[in-house]
């Protein structure tokens, strides 16, 4: 533990942890805060394997302040190596009761408050899904983006593994969670900025660099296009991508903090399992 007792707190993210790569569960292993004050935002991905997600946030639980996690994809992902069977909104509650066990804030729980440096900020985690309105070009419904994606063979695998039980399609889920996310950050006192936490970004914009532009369908909904915007966000935090990076729209920092897979992160000349630093942001002196 190499954390300052009394130093004043940094709010840090990560996301995409992978842990069923062992070089991945080593840099969780190796991952302590700066500060006895440190929070993490954990932006999803930790794993497809329940045991080895409960192990990840108890990990990173007892070195952190506090821990924040929003859902991946993977988490939600019922796999036929994980003996824990739900599917859907049980399998998505089922990993809520493993954060409380945990003392590990999700998506279900009230939105603490940063009162560290560049605070007060809400710290929302986000739970969403996508609804396949980022299309390829050329594609206006759902069926023909899919036919074009199978066409070039880059299909995710959320079709055949993150089920929506009991709702009719992931689309459908998507948008009983937006609305109900929508309602819940109106709700915030209007004199405080948020930092807003989801696997997806909420925005179109990060998606322009993908090598495979169609994989933008599994990547999150226009229905959230203005809430950077609406919401007062000093900083978006999100992953998925594999393409960590700080991009801007309207003036609003969006975060991508993912660690990815050791093929992707070997490839990059700055050292793995970084924590991004949201707060105080790093052009700000601490």
């Amino acid at each position: 533990m190499t954390s300052k007792a009394g130093a004043a707190g940094r709010l840090l993210a990560i996301s995409d942890l992978h842990i069923g790569y062992a070089e991945n569960r080593a840099l969780v292993e190796a991952m302590v805060p700066e500060t006895d004050e440190d929070w993490l935002l954990v932006a999803g991905d930790v794993s497809e394997n329940t045991a080895d997600i409960r192990w990840a946030l108890k990990t990173l639980a007892s070195r952190f302040r506090k821990v924040v996690w929003a859902p991946g994809n993977h988490e939600l992902w019922t796999h036929p190596t994980d003996p824990i069977t739900l599917r859907g909104v049980a399998r998505y509650e089922h990993l809520v009761e493993l954060c409380r066990d945990l003392g590990v804030t999700s998506p279900e729980d009230p939105y603490p408050v940063w009162e560290g440096p560049g605070g007060p900020v809400v710290v929302a985690p986000l739970f969403l899904l996508y609804d396949y309105t980022f299309l390829p070009a050329g594609c206006t419904t759902k069926e023909e983006g899919l036919a074009y994606a199978e066409g070039t063979g880059i299909v995710c695998n959320d079709e055949y593994l993150l089920h929506p039980d009991p709702y009719p399609s992931r689309e459908a889920w998507c948008r009983a969670r937006v609305a109900e996310t929508e309602r819940r950050l109106a709700e915030i006192d209007a004199d405080l900025p948020t930092v807003l936490v989801n696997h997806y970004p909420l925005h179109r914009h990060p998606m322009d660099v993908l090598w495979h532009p169609e994989f933008a369908m599994w990547c999150g909904t226009a229905l959230t296009a203005d809430w950077h915007r609406r919401f007062r966000v000093e900083a978006m935090v999100y992953g998925h991508l594999h393409i960590p990076r700080t991009t801007r729209q309207d003036g609003v920092r969006f975060e991508e903090v993912s660690v990815g897979y050791p093929r992707e992160w070997r490839k990059r000349p700055q050292p793995p399992g970084r924590l991004r630093r949201i707060l105080p942001r790093e052009d700000e002196t601490s």
